[in-house]
């Protein structure tokens, strides 16, 4: 069951063929996948939400506000889904998709999706081959969207021709293919490290940086989608981990990072060391409070164990990934860092950048390899995540 444990958005707009959506959700269900319904308020004259509400077992959206005044947030609904289906999708809202407009729920959340788009039109044939029709279509595949053509056959005009919704099973056919073609990294397991490490002064106080794990967790969860077993080591993160792949094993210090690394390092195939490890640690932890006594206060440091060089040193099979974070001479640090550390890759960013480095929702990154540097523009960390795995595939699996 290729679709088990995938959430399944899907938007029902105003057309006739709206009812085979009851039985699209019975087939998703039976696969165990997740389904959540939202549907345009012309859609509730085929399909009442009672209907869908039954067989998804969860409460179907048609507008921003409930009765009782909840606000229905489309942002949310967008980044719940793995893969959101437009089924049917009429001319109407076709056109709206592809221009931009929003003026309902279901659109709103479309246009807040970050996941893979389905299309599956449904209109009688001569506006199915109208050429505004054609041309949105080709429009929502230049978006990167996945059209599942209308079929041959009656439709309720009376005529005969295209324009037929494609039946459920071939829709769950088409997504089954999407899932299956997108396991580029079934079979293998990564170790990702993430977040910053904590070095205690005492008891109350310690010595951190700013890291999120925002990046770490952004190339966990798109390694998973892509059916890789992932092994995650964070560091202090408010950040969860979503997808059921992931196994998070949670730190605060190097000391503690270290340990957790070699625990696994032995048994994957890719390590992606993005954590922000501390380099030095207090010689000694004070075991109560320092009270605020002295002028100055002088705490020795000590070198911290250097993970990534140790990963490097202990390679044998696997492709090991590093990350450099840097203020100045940015690729020739990152260049000798690669070096030094027997890395396959090093991703760089510079905190010159705006938009990129700790906390951000952004990133701007460059990938370094003894022999390529591939720059990339500033995009959210879930899409430098899809760039950093695209570029680590290339290489780890030719």
């Amino acid at each position: 069951m290729s679709l088990q444990g995938k959430k399944i958005l899907i938007g029902v707009t105003g057309g006739i063929a709206a009812y085979k959506i009851n039985y699209l959700i019975r087939e998703l269900i039976g696969q165990k996948a997740e389904v959540q319904v939202v549907m345009t308020a012309a859609a509730e004259n085929f399909v009442t939400k009672t209907t869908f509400s039954t067989l998804s077992k969860k409460p179907v959206y048609s507008d921003f506000f409930d009765h009782d005044g909840t606000w229905n947030s489309h942002v949310e609904l967008a980044l719940w889904a793995d893969v959101m289906l437009i089924a049917p999708c009429t001319a109407n809202t076709l056109s709206k998709m592809v221009h931009g407009m929003c003026d309902n729920l279901l659109l709103a959340t479309y246009m807040s999706a970050k996941c893979p788009v389905f299309i599956a039109p449904a209109m009688d044939l001569d506006m199915y081959a109208h050429p505004s029709t054609k041309q949105n279509l080709e429009l929502a595949e230049d978006f990167g969207h996945i059209i599942i053509p209308a079929e041959e056959g009656e439709l309720a005009s009376g005529l005969v021709g295209q324009g037929r919704m494609a039946e459920p099973e071939n829709i769950v056919k088409n997504m089954e293919q999407y899932f299956q073609k997108n396991k580029s990294l079934e079979g293998k397991t990564l170790l990702i490290t993430a977040g910053p490490t904590y070095e205690a002064i005492d008891p109350v106080r310690f010595i951190g940086n700013h890291s999120s794990g925002k990046m770490g967790f952004s190339i966990a969860e798109e390694a998973a989608k892509r059916g890789a077993r992932v092994i995650l080591i964070s560091g202090p993160s408010s950040l969860k981990p979503v997808h059921i792949n992931i196994e998070i094993h949670r730190v605060t210090s190097a000391k503690e990072m270290y340990d957790e690394v070699f625990k696994h390092y032995e048994n994957v195939d890719v390590a992606i060391a993005s954590a922000a490890v501390a380099d030095y640690a207090p010689k000694e932890v004070a075991k109560e409070k320092i009270k605020k006594n002295d002028q100055n206060l002088v705490i020795e440091l000590v070198k911290n164990p250097d993970i990534l060089k140790t990963m490097g040193e202990r390679k044998a099979h696997q492709f090991l990934v590093g990350f450099a974070l840097e203020t100045q001479n940015e690729e020739e640090n990152a260049k000798g860092k690669l070096e030094k550390k027997n890395l396959d890759m090093i991703v760089l960013n510079s905190l010159r950048d705006d938009g990129a480095g700790f906390r951000n929702d952004t990133n701007k990154i460059k990938i370094l390899t003894k022999t390529e540097l591939l720059e990339f523009n500033l995009k959210s960390k879930d899409e430098v995540a899809k760039d950093i795995l695209n570029f680590l595939e290339a290489q780890f699996l030719k």
